[in-house]
């Protein structure tokens, strides 16, 4: 069977300008900014929590009342950081940085990176996006010393792996990688792939040549379970 990439799953579209407004809106009659600043740190709290962070579980369940009590109606984004550990590394962290609504140029950029202290403990560095980031900020941020991830603030007011046709998804350590590989006497290039861009790899921060257990279970495909590998 020829390899294909993606999960094969319908993944939720990237919200528009009419779908946003239908996400935030929800009868919600406080400020609309911190709605979409709660939307966003709420999924990359969840995302944190399942690339193996310790996250505090009143942080993920906090309501958007609580949130506007913490943040106000119109948060400050250096507020909004978050650092946390990894459980089994805890000298290693994430940073997540919401970036703001002003675009991002070479300056800015390196304001960013200059006010990090502590870079030698971060393993990656998650950047929040709410408006363009130019050629030169981006050289900025590629020649940082630690990995940069971006994430457009839109894309985090939904949770994609809550999606109704979404599986199970568990990465594979190096070991069970290699059982694998020596069970099916396959090579790696011969799984089934998924593209480190895609909206999946990225939420898990996988890289390429990782490997992850795909679980389907619905009505449709019953119990089905496949294996990719991150190109």
């Amino acid at each position: 069977m020829a390899a294909r990439a993606g999960l094969g799953y319908i993944t939720p579209p990237k919200p528009s300008d009419n779908n946003t407004t239908c996400i935030l809106n929800k009868g919600d009659t406080g400020a609309l900014e911190s709605q979409r600043y709660y939307l966003a740190r709420k999924t990359v709290l969840e995302m944190l929590r399942d690339r193996g962070c310790v996250v505090d579980d009143s942080e993920v369940d906090r309501t958007l009342s609580e949130f506007r009590s913490v943040f106000g109606e119109k948060p400050d984004v250096d507020q909004l950081r978050i650092c946390v550990p990894f459980l089994s590394r805890p000298s290693k962290k994430i940073l997540v940085i919401f970036c703001g609504p002003l675009e991002i140029n070479k300056a800015k950029a390196t304001g960013i990176i200059l006010n990090i202290l502590n870079k030698e403990s971060l393993h990656r560095i998650i950047l929040v996006l709410e408006n363009k980031i130019n050629h030169f900020a981006r050289t900025v941020f590629e020649e940082c010393q630690v990995k940069m991830e971006m994430f457009p603030i839109t894309e985090l007011f939904a949770n994609i792996t809550k999606h109704v046709a979404a599986p199970k998804i568990e990465i594979l350590s190096t070991m069970e990688k290699e059982q694998l590989l020596k069970k099916y006497e396959l090579a790696d290039k011969q799984l089934p792939y998924m593209l480190e861009s895609d909206a999946i790899a990225r939420y898990y921060g996988l890289e390429k040549k990782q490997v992850v257990k795909v679980t389907y279970n619905s009505k449709n495909t019953g119990l089905l379970v496949t294996y990719r590998c991150v190109i």
